[in-house]
């Protein structure tokens, strides 16, 4: 289910229980799957669909949210150069391209988008973001200034970049990039060694697409290759760094700003989130973890509740860091299959015995 179909499943058992009670939805992720649905819930904004080059440089159908009032795009680059696109026997991590990520960002800054969110991750790309640069107008030369093709392979042969065709539209922009991976661009903790192997890079692939992506980083920004986020998505990261001066945050910051939660969390008396799984794994800059942070800042004595699917092992420490309680929804032994049929009405009994609990110990929301 989406962020916002969760909100309205847990609103529904709460006003089960409390038909007056003041209750405000606010659809969440992490900046990764699901980010662009939640933002565009949460900020009454559209879905755009738009054909664009894929991974393995066919087109493909991808999408990316647009808030018109806020001037704000909020792309996930797998929507068009994720590992969904590709396969065991169509792997191609040599000539994998993100140019499809910059024919998106292309289209939003054409519809007036000023502002982006990139959500990083899903990739089936090793080429340094230089594709999603070549989108947007860079030209990658070779010794007899010709271009380069697209792929992370082809960067072994550059020599010099050209940047004077670059969209205009990119002058009033800005970008921020939702990034949850410190990996640099390259080395033994690179995004090449680290993720290629993932990507079906074989031992010898992924050498040479280290080795590519570091003469590349010679060549453009030096001084970024080890910046936090750099190796994210295939190197991604660093090309929007160096071409989009993109600034990477925590993803469930970046979505926290964007709905306004520290505005909508103040003089909370009750906070309901969840996710799929909570376990220890979930205090590292999770989306629960995030969501009662923000609230406990804003309202120091709102009781907080997590809501999961599945409870995992050593889970202490999140009462530590602000949960009150956690709970799974599901009510006995069922396959993942009918744990995700029956997950809404789960979701609003679960919060319907929440709310009885709290009423009975006289607790005043």
């Amino acid at each position: 289910m989406t962020a916002k179909e969760a909100c309205e499943a847990i609103e529904k058992g709460l006003k089960n229980i409390d038909y007056n009670a003041q209750i405000v939805k606010v659809p969440m992720a992490d900046g990764g799957e699901g980010t662009v649905q939640a933002l565009v819930d949460a900020l009454n904004g559209k879905i755009i669909t738009k054909k664009v080059t894929g991974p393995l440089n066919k087109p493909v159908t991808a999408f990316y949210g647009l808030i018109e009032q806020k001037r704000l795009a909020v792309i996930e680059m797998s929507a068009a150069s994720g590992i969904q696109f590709v396969n065991h026997d169509t792997a191609d991590p040599l000539h994998a391209t993100t140019y499809g990520t910059g024919e998106l960002i292309l289209d939003a800054l054409q519809r007036g988008a000023e502002k982006f969110i990139i959500g990083l991750g899903g990739s089936a790309t090793n080429d340094g973001g230089a594709g999603m640069a070549q989108a947007l107008g860079v030209r990658f030369l070779d010794e007899n200034n010709q271009e380069l093709p697209v792929g992370g392979i082809a960067l072994e042969k550059l020599v010099r970049i050209d940047q004077t065709q670059m969209s205009p539209l990119l002058d009033k922009a800005t970008f921020s990039i939702a990034c949850d991976v410190s990996c640099p661009l390259t080395g033994k903790n690179g995004a090449s060694i680290v993720f290629g192997p993932q990507k079906g890079a074989n031992e010898t692939e992924v050498k040479l697409l280290d080795n590519a992506l570091a003469h590349y980083a010679d060549i453009v920004a030096p001084e970024l290759k080890n910046a936090f986020g750099a190796g994210a998505a295939g190197g991604l990261g660093f090309a929007m760094m160096a071409f989009l001066n993109a600034v990477p945050n925590p993803g469930a910051d970046l979505v926290i700003d964007a709905v306004g939660l520290n505005e909508k969390s103040s003089d909370c008396d009750l906070a309901i989130t969840g996710e799929g799984s909570i376990d220890f794994q979930t205090s590292f800059g999770k989306t629960p973890m995030a969501v009662t942070e923000c609230v406990k800042k804003n309202s120091p004595n709102c009781t907080i509740v997590g809501l999961c699917g599945h409870l995992g092992k050593n889970v202490d420490a999140l009462y530590e860091k602000g949960f009150d309680a956690l709970f799974p929804i599901v009510s006995g032994p069922q396959s993942l299959e009918e744990a995700m049929e029956n997950g809404e009405l789960n979701l609003t009994r679960t919060a319907e015995n929440v709310l009885r609990l709290i009423k009975r110990t006289k607790f005043s929301i």
